[in-house]
Order: structure tokens, then C-alpha cells, then sequence
């Protein structure tokens, strides 16, 4: 029997109502109630997750890997439900949906590996040299500890692996971190069914049930009540520049400020040097066209804005993209707001005299059908506008003259999370040159493939600087994504008694 949605917050185990509802929108299917959260519903989450931060933030890094994993065996569990609600609420097809859960369950599992190893606590130790002079060295031990309950918001773009029990909750609770997550209300269902399998994992393994709570709701005070509220610590946030600014100013603003680990927005710049776009630019024009329009374009990393040296060479490109773009049916936005927000996207680039439409479609309701537009250099450097990134499948060439304009070019790019060369070996010498200011400008940088898909994995960094991320130093995919919610601690002189058992 399909899983119908009761609509409460789960806080510290317990299913609990709400005298405020909010309906869902689904691309399909019934709408259901979900509760609407409040400041008292913050409290007691916050409460619970405090409270078990004193056995879980201490527990044995075997119970917490248990545990990771059995939260991936509860998704599976209930596999087939989570796909239906989530098609129904984001429009998203079974396939993408099937593979995102296969994602969020394998980096659960990876966690769970990454911790038993025990690499990510950094331990180092100075031993002591009491004859050392002129002072002597005492023995200090340095370990990494978890900093106590963070606050996860979901996103609206990855109802699975970014969301209830997604990259930053699995990340969190891998650190020894309770979490309380405040669901995106795109997908409330997804969210609620997600729950309630942390929850069976955490009855499975006796866990303290305060380490995980969801919190529904449509309102903007509950996500603001949450980051202020003096028992968390720190946070993790997947969404839009404005509203993730609006709670990192938030967070600074506390009387004990925190840090707020958000990824707000990324253009995710392609640069097609000359010797590839002679060689293969048709074939890299169809490439981009494919990762601009996968999913609708609702990635972090779709590749908005394509680099390309003027001439010849660049007509051809852009006839090529256009070509494959118009092949791409209209697809399903995962919400009315989503759609709307593409469509004003779209408006930014019309009547600008610098910009000229190479495809322009209308889009309607809850679809987006691509478009694509074309500007110079210069234009784009003098107009703030048109590097603002489109969540959905629009993209913008920008023409450039000489190397030392692109070079120009590429340092007037503001901070992305992927950057990516199309190179030949005849470009060799160019790339060379590009290479220093992409690293600054980028914390992934990718050649002759395209930034839709991160790997959920040791080396993988999904974060740059600001706007793509609001802590340059932290990734939000990958494992060292705990590291965001550890601190340093530094021991000396102390018994071994009163060490941490980790730190051997």
C-alpha cells in the first residue's frame, strides 16, 4: 500500500502535531497537510539534541559507523515508497531519483567506512623533551572532536541526497554531531519518509533519540529561529545567494557567532580554448548542451556559461549548441517558485543591447524549455547582471578577443564551485597561463568533461569562494565534508586516563 504522509515533525523519536499546517504542491498527485514549525518545536529539538550530544558526541566511532549504516539499510527498506512521493512531489523521473537514493545510502556507507579508519581525526602528537633547552617541551596530543548539534537545511534541488538524511546530516552525525534538519518544503513527504528511517535506525541501534530531528514548515522565521537558537553550533545549508545570506548574517550576528557552511549559487564557467574548438567544438557544443539541460538545469554545477575565442570557430559552436538545445522537450521544474525564478532568469537577458538570443523558447506553469544567449567580453565584465546565475537550462557564450582578454575575463569571474578547460595539447601554453586564476576562482577544476555529477568521495571538493560557498576552506561533498562540523583540540601533560580513547 503506498505511504501517505501524516504531516508532524519528528523531535527526539516522537511524531508530534502542529496546531498549523501548510499544503504540499506536488507536480502530481495529492497535496497533503504538513505541520508548520515553531519556536517551541525549535526549542525541544535543540533541547534533545543537546542532551544526546553528551553520549553521542562521545560515543565509540564503531556505534556511530552502526549507526550511519543502518540508516542505510532503513532508506533501502522503504525504497520503493521514497521513489513515488518524490517523483509526485518534485516531477523528477524514477530513474534520477533511483540513483540519487543509491548516492545518499553510499556515502552513509562511506562515512561509516571513513570513520572506523579513523584518518579524519588528525591526530598528532609532540612527545615530550624534558632536557631540551632553553625550556623544556611538555607532551601534547592534538585530536579532532565534534562540536556539538548542528542545524541542516535541505535543499529544494536533491530531495534525498541533500536533504533529511543527506550530505550534511551524514556528515554531521559522522562527526558525532546530533542534527536537526529544517526540511525544505518542496518535498515534505520525501522528507517525512526519510525521518522515520532514521528513526527506525536509531530504535535498531539505541541510539539517544535526540541526535536527529525534523522540523517541517513553509515559514521563514523557523529556519532564522534555528540558526539563532544558542544550542546549535553550526550549520549546513544548500540554497539561493539571498537566503543563504540572509542566515550567514545571521549567524555572525549572534552573541556567540557560528560558523554557517552554505553553498549559494555557481555559474560554473567552461573555457574552450582555440586548438579544442578547432578540433572538436561541434562535439563539445552538443557535450554542453546535455549537462546544461540535465535535470531540467536544477544542478549547483550546470555549466551555465561557455568561454569561447571569437570567429569562425565560434559560430559554429553556437549553432551546434543551438541545435542540440532545441532538440530538448520542455521538462517539469521541481516547484512553481523554481519556474517562476527561471523565467524572470530568462527576462534579465532580453532587451539587453550587448546580448543577442541564439535560442529563445517560452516556457509555461511548472516547465522550462532551454534558451541560449551570446554576448562579448567586455559586455559581460561591465554587466553584473549576466554572470548571476539561471537555476535552470539557460546559457550564456561570452566572446573573447586575445589570450590576455580571456585571461582578463576569466579574473572577472567571482568565486564558482567548478571551473573546466577544453583543451587540446596545442592549448597547452594558454591553460598554463588560466591555471593560477582558475584555482583561485574555483575549488574544482575539470578538463574535457563537463561539472554536472560530483563524486561522493575522498578527493572530491564541492564548495568555492564566495558566492559559490560562504567558507572556501570546506566541501560539502566528499569525506572530508565532516570535517566542517570537528574542531581541534589540543591535550597536554595529561594522564592517560583522562585522554580521549580515540587519540591512541
Amino acid at each position: 500500500m503506498p505511504y501517505t504522509p501524516h504531516g508532524r515533525h519528528l523531535i527526539a523519536g516522537a511524531w508530534v502535531e502542529a496546531a498549523q499546517t501548510f499544503a504540499s504542491q506536488p507536480s502530481t498527485g495529492p497535496a497533503h497537510a504538513f505541520a508548520v514549525g515553531t519556536q517551541a518545536d525549535v526549542d525541544a529539538a535543540c533541547a534533545a539534541a543537546e542532551e544526546a550530544f553528551w553520549s553521542y558526541g562521545y560515543a565509540p566511532r564503531e556505534e556511530r559507523a552502526r549507526f550511519l549504516e543502518a540508516v542505510a539499510d532503513a532508506i533501502e527498506a522503504r525504497g520503493a515508497d521514497i521513489t513515488e512521493i518524490a517523483m509526485q512531489e518534485t516531477g523528477l523521473p524514477q530513474a534520477r531519483l533511483e540513483g540519487e537514493r543509491g548516492r545518499t545510502t553510499g556515502q552513509l556507507r562511506l562515512f561509516a567506512f571513513h570513520i572506523r579508519e579513523g584518518a579524519y581525526l588528525d591526530r598528532r602528537h609532540d612527545t615530550p623533551l624534558p632536557d631540551r633547552k632553553p625550556l623544556p617541551r611538555p607532551d601534547i596530543r592534538l585530536i579532532q572532536r565534534p562540536v556539538g548539534p548542528v542545524a541542516v537545511f535541505g535543499a529544494s534541488n536533491f530531495p534525498l541526497a541533500f536533504s533529511a538524511a543527506g550530505g550534511d546530516t551524514a556528515s554531521a552525525l559522522a562527526a558525532g554531531c546530533p542534527v536537526v534538519v529544517k526540511a525544505h518544503s518542496a518535498h515534505p513527504g520525501t522528507n517525512e519518509i526519510v525521518a522515520d528511517a532514521v528513526r527506525a535506525a536509531i530504535e535498531a541501534t539505541g541510539m539517544h533519540p535526540g541526535i536527529f530531528s525534523l522540523l517541517q514548515g513553509n515559514k521563514r522565521q523557523l529556519g532564522e529561529s534555528l540558526v539563532q537558537h544558542p544550542l546549535i553550533k553550526a550549520v549546513g545549508f544548500t540554497g539561493s545567494l539571498g537566503g543563504g545570506r540572509a542566515l550567514f548574517d545571521l549567524c555572525a550576528a549572534r552573541p556567540e557567532p557560528i560558523p554557517f557552511f552554505g553553498e549559494l549559487g555557481s555559474v560554473n564557467p567552461n573555457f574552450v580554448l582555440p586548438h579544442a574548438l578547432a578540433a572538436r567544438g561541434h562535439a563539445i557544443a552538443e557535450g554542453w548542451a546535455a549537462s546544461l539541460t540535465m535535470g531540467a538545469g536544477q544542478f549547483c554545477t550546470n555549466p551555465g556559461i561557455v568561454v569561447l575565442p571569437a570567429g569562425a570557430d565560434a559560430d559554429r559552436f553556437a549553432v551546434a549548441a543551438r541545435d542540440a538545445l532545441a532538440k530538448v522537450a520542455p521538462q517539469t521544474m521541481l516547484t512553481d517558485g523554481i519556474a517562476k525564478a527561471y523565467r524572470d532568469g530568462k527576462a534579465r537577458f532580453q532587451g539587453r543591447n550587448a546580448v543577442r538570443a541564439v535560442l529563445e523558447t517560452e516556457s509555461e506553469g511548472r516547465t522550462a524549455a532551454p534558451n541560449l544567449y551570446e554576448t562579448d567580453a567586455d559586455s559581460y565584465l561591465q554587466d553584473h547582471a549576466l554572470g548571476e546565475e539561471v537555476f535552470g537550462p539557460l546559457g550564456l557564450i561570452v566572446r573573447t578577443g586575445d589570450d590576455d582578454a580571456l585571461l582578463s575575463l576569466a579574473r572577472g569571474f567571482e568565486g564558482q564551485l567548478t571551473a573546466t578547460l577544453h583543451v587540446d595539447d596545442g592549448d597547452t601554453k594558454l591553460a598554463r597561463r588560466l591555471m593560477p586564476i582558475l584555482e583561485r576562482k574555483a575549488g574544482r577544476v575539470l578538463a574535457n568533461g563537463f561539472s554536472t555529477g560530483v563524486e561522493v568521495s575522498d578527493a572530491m571538493v564541492h564548495g568555492g569562494p564566495y558566492p559559490a560557498s560562504t567558507n572556501f576552506g570546506a566541501t560539502s561533498v566528499g569525506t572530508m565534508a565532516i570535517r566542517r562540523f570537528l574542531r581541534p583540540v589540543a591535550y597536554q601533560n595529561l594522564p592517560e586516563a583522562l585522554l580521549p580513547a580515540d587519540i591512541a
